[in-house]
């Protein structure tokens, strides 16, 4: 058997991928691939054509051609085996089975093919095998990597200690400053301003090399109980003057100072930034997430320019102890929706049971991920318009020296749809537009002249809504591409985890679900 040539096309016959594997032009191979398409029959199960000279085996895959080309001699069972092994190969290396998808992942099904097919003869190869001989994984690389990585990390902590060695210096220099400053600051002024206030050599003082201390007679601060000491004034965090007490009797102090002409820099020390917002934290041992974003283009003409829908499913556990598990899931039994799973999951079990686990049962499920452990992914395409969540018509009409733009909404049953904002792009203007009615709420971005229309919430009862301004003239281009975003609490797949199954007894594992849908790019152009 010799294999001349392992390729994928589109249905027209335009080549994608090829890898020859005998000596061959490319206006030779390009011919024999143009030709195929008009040789497949419409409606025949056959895997295979023939012509004068070679034979095609081939398979379709969504809106593509695996094809095998070999010569007339070779041995059809073999050639099938092999186009079985590429068929298996080309999911595992492109994310989708289309022509962006195939073009992205080109170099890694090339080497894949030639660790499958040498010099035109089949290697007895299995699918995990290829994809180790092409990972060329090293224990050596490895190890290196580590060593690497652990003198970055040493390096960077002796830096830290060095940067916090530096800050202290700094603050004790800024402390002896401060402390020789107000050694400066004789205290006959003191005594004229408090007359009740004497100077001693406490503990407490101006800055911890001072040198002295401030002791009052409390007789002067009637508020004050006699039994309590003065606030001390601490030294500042800066350079730049003296932090005082919040106390009355340091306030009259610093208030007399300002009152004979000292000029008081009051420090206030910086106080933390609040942190971005953290997620909710987790308080069951797993968690779930069903994720699926959508990107639609629709045209201003009406139709549906693209649809697709990409979804995951992934896994957050806590800890170790609770990872010994699998994950019961069912579906909508939506025919549109492919679903593909991880590598490390075992398909047959998937297949038969709806059940995600690991093809090794005895390893645990990764634990302590922040973003958690994808188990499924899943897409979907379509150019049926009726599957759209929302669709948006906008007529711009000009009458005179105005132009009346009217937009309205309509929104699928299948979807409650939640923090609805439609943004639509406006000529430059001199002032906000003349909102005439509106469903909702609006607001105007002068410094992108953007006006959005926002929906908290579309349900049964607001399945439709418009909204109508009025703008000088302009043309309708400057009302597009119009932006939609909003989210919804179900999918399109109606992908949902029904139960947990421990693999080392006890009770079912607690565990939470998450389930949203979220727009990506959804536009009206």
């Amino acid at each position: 058997m010799v294999v001349l040539a392992a390729s994928i096309i589109s249905k027209s016959g335009k080549a994608l991928v090829s890898r020859q594997f005998v000596g061959m032009s490319r206006t030779r191979i390009e011919s024999l691939l143009a030709a195929f398409p008009k040789l497949v029959g419409i409606g025949k199960q056959h895997t295979y054509v023939e012509t004068e000279n070679v034979r095609y085996v081939y398979q379709p895959i969504e809106a593509l051609y695996l094809l095998v080309v070999t010569n007339k001699q070779s041995n059809i069972l073999e050639d099938l085996e092999t186009l079985r092994m590429l068929s298996k190969l080309v999911p595992e290396y492109a994310f989708s089975l289309d022509e962006e998808g195939i073009c992205r992942a080109s170099f890694e099904l090339i080497f894949a093919f030639d660790e499958i097919i040498s010099l035109g003869h089949k290697e007895n190869v299995t699918v995990a095998q290829v994809k180790q001989y092409c990972e060329m994984e090293s224990h050596e690389e490895k190890l290196h990597k580590l060593v690497i990585a652990s003198k970055i990390n040493e390096t960077k902590d002796i830096m830290k200690r060095k940067a916090g060695e530096i800050e202290k210096n700094k603050m004790e220099k800024n402390r002896a400053d401060k402390g020789g400053y107000m050694s400066s600051m004789g205290s006959e002024r003191l005594e004229s301003t408090f007359g009740d206030m004497s100077i001693s050599s406490s503990t407490s003082g101006f800055g911890n090399d001072s040198g002295f201390g401030m002791s009052t007679n409390l007789d002067s601060f009637p508020s004050k109980s006699k039994a309590r000491p003065a606030s001390a004034v601490s030294a500042p965090s800066k350079g730049l003057g003296m932090k005082l007490g919040k106390t009355q009797g340091t306030n009259k102090f610093l208030e007399s100072l300002k009152a004979e002409g000292e000029m008081i820099v009051e420090d206030v020390p910086p106080t933390l930034s609040k942190s971005k917002a953290a997620a909710p934290p987790l308080t069951d041992p797993l968690t779930l997430t069903v994720e699926e974003k959508l990107n639609v283009t629709l045209k201003r003409e009406g139709g549906l320019s693209n649809f697709d829908v990409q979804g995951t499913l992934s896994l957050q556990i806590l800890e170790e102890k609770d990872a010994y598990v699998q994950v019961q899931v069912e579906s909508g039994g939506n025919p549109s929706v492919l679903f593909k799973t991880h590598p490390n999951i075992n398909k047959e079990l998937y297949s038969n049971e709806s059940i995600l686990g690991l093809k090794d049962p005895n390893r645990p499920f990764p634990s302590g991920q922040g973003d958690g452990v994808g188990l499924l992914r899943w897409r979907m395409q379509s150019t049926d318009e009726s599957v759209v969540p929302l669709t948006i018509n906008c007529w711009p009409s000009v009458s005179g020296s105005d132009t009346y733009v009217s937009i309205e909404y309509e929104a699928s049953s299948m979807f409650d749809l939640q923090n609805v904002v439609v943004s639509v792009p406006l000529p430059a203007l001199r002032e906000a537009p003349n909102v005439t009615q509106i469903e909702g709420d609006w607001k105007y971005d002068p410094r992108n002249s953007v006006l959005e229309w926002s929906l908290v919430l579309i349900d049964d009862s607001n399945r439709s809504g418009a909204l109508e301004f009025v703008v000088p003239a302009a043309e309708s281009s400057a009302f597009f591409p119009i932006s939609v975003r909003f989210t919804a609490t179900n999918t399109f797949s109606d992908l949902k985890v029904v139960n947990i199954l421990p693999l080392r007894g006890g009770s079912p594992t607690k565990f939470t679900q998450r389930i949203q849908l979220y727009t990506e790019n959804y536009q009206v152009v």
